[in-house]
């Protein structure tokens, strides 16, 4: 009893045999029991949150924040608020996703439920697609749902900001087995399908490399014991020059030509930067 006094709450005794303890009915509620850790946890997760490309997160999350100060005790109030003041959070720069659609699908893989939707491709092309759903995925910013697409008799992955007018079935499905984690699965399939196609080869054997180049969103394989083939496809050369040049390791384009040009004016440009900050201090020594 004396511990929950501690804690804020107001516990009323009675002595004698009818006797007893009792929270005061009507009573404020104590300060919310989170461990400093906890408090410290649920900011970043809340402030990470407001930049959410999901509509509406983003104001639940900073009105959450409001209401989570509030109910902390002084100290951990005061540091959450410090935390706060020192995270500069990126926005989101995604397409934004309807909630309500997201909702719809988690509770469509919850329920194994069929939903339809009219989905969006690259080239702005709309089709109705009818679904079992599986797993949604959250990479790059950008939300996945993967899913056994009932016409193509086929494993795909669906954007969704690309996806509307989602509405559930309400007619169950036996669960497939996914050949990999939908995670993994994700990875190896974004981009497919891009309008450029980049084949490169690397000076590192495949198995030194397929993990970071997993996370660079292509693939890997070997052509002897020192060197091995990357693959990636895009849209935008200026992302595929990132995505090889993150890779780390020396490397030469085999195609496309596109890709070929784009880097070079790259390289050139990277050139004159390094060359000019390399004679700048000879120059001023004269």
């Amino acid at each position: 009893m004396d511990r929950l006094r501690d804690l804020g709450y107001v516990v009323e005794s009675t002595r004698g045999p009818g006797g007893g303890y009792r929270l005061r009915p009507g009573a404020n509620m104590a300060p919310l029991l989170l461990e400093e850790e906890d408090a410290i946890a649920i900011a970043v997760a809340l402030t990470g949150a407001a930049t959410s490309p999901v509509i509406g997160v983003g104001e639940r999350a900073v009105q959450a924040l409001v209401k989570l100060e509030q109910v902390l005790p002084s100290h951990l109030r005061e540091r959450v608020r410090t935390l706060q003041a020192a995270i500069t959070a990126e926005p989101a720069g995604a397409a934004l996703i309807d909630a309500g659609s997201l909702t719809a699908m988690a509770e469509a893989i919850r329920d194994r439920e069929r939903i339809g939707f009219v989905y969006r491709d690259r080239a702005g092309n709309e089709s109705r697609r009818e679904v079992e759903p599986h797993a949604l995925v959250s990479r790059g910013r950008r939300w996945y749902l993967v899913a056994w697409d009932r016409d193509r008799r086929d494993w795909r992955t669906f954007r969704l900001d690309r996806a509307e007018r989602v509405a559930g079935r309400r007619t169950s499905f036996e669960a497939r087995q996914l050949p990999e984690d939908p995670a993994d699965f994700v990875a190896a399939h974004i981009g497919a399908g891009g309008r450029y196609e980049a084949r490169v080869t690397l000076d590192v054997p495949a198995h030194e490399i397929a993990e970071r180049a997993r996370w660079l969103w292509g693939s890997v394989e070997p052509i002897d014991e020192r060197t091995s083939e990357f693959r990636t496809t895009d849209d935008d050369l200026d992302w595929l020059t990132q995505r090889i040049a993150m890779l780390g390791v020396d490397f030469e384009i085999r195609s496309p030509p596109e890709l070929i040009a784009h880097m070079s004016g790259v390289a050139e440009r990277l050139a004159r930067g390094v060359g000019a900050s390399m004679v700048a201090p000879a120059s001023r020594g004269r």
